[in-house]
């Protein structure tokens, strides 16, 4: 894993509900991007 991943990561799953156009979909977004950041925290977890 690279320094600025866990940092990007973050600001990226912020900016994905930008491209909705409803509200199921943001909140498929935002549901997707809390899945990616719990699967990166796991990842920290089993790194250390």
């Amino acid at each position: 894993m690279t320094p600025t991943r866990p940092i990007a990561l973050p600001f990226a799953a912020l900016l994905a509900p930008a491209g909705c156009e409803t509200m199921e979909g943001a909140g498929e977004d935002i549901e997707r991007a809390g899945e990616t950041i719990q699967d990166e925290s796991q990842d920290v977890r089993n790194e250390m």
